[in-house]
């Protein structure tokens, strides 16, 4: 069952978004059950709003890709995500890039 996860990831800057997004590479090699993903900055830090075909599918690539990199960067607050099941998705070709 598809999930849609919410992210909250206090002190979390655009520049340090982008530098584990370049490390990640999850846009030039997507990860396994990844359907969708947006990220927005706010005065308090990042948001995130991914779709997966799965809960398991996310937290794979947490564990297998997102972390490590997370770590080695030296984030050290802890996100509140909240993972729910996809009731409906609606997406039409979007593409958003800074700049």
């Amino acid at each position: 069952m598809a999930v849609l996860m919410l992210m909250e990831w206090p002190g979390v800057t655009g520049e340090i978004y982008d530098q584990v997004r370049a490390s990640v590479r999850f846009d030039q090699d997507p990860p396994e059950g990844g359907l969708y993903h947006v990220a927005a900055v706010a005065e308090d830090g990042l948001r995130v709003v991914d779709v997966w075909e799965s809960a398991a599918a996310f937290q794979a690539f947490v564990d297998t890709r997102l972390m490590p990199v997370v770590k080695q960067v030296g984030i050290t607050a802890e996100p509140k995500v909240t993972v729910l099941p996809v009731r409906f998705a609606f997406a039409p070709a979007l593409m958003v890039r800074p700049g």
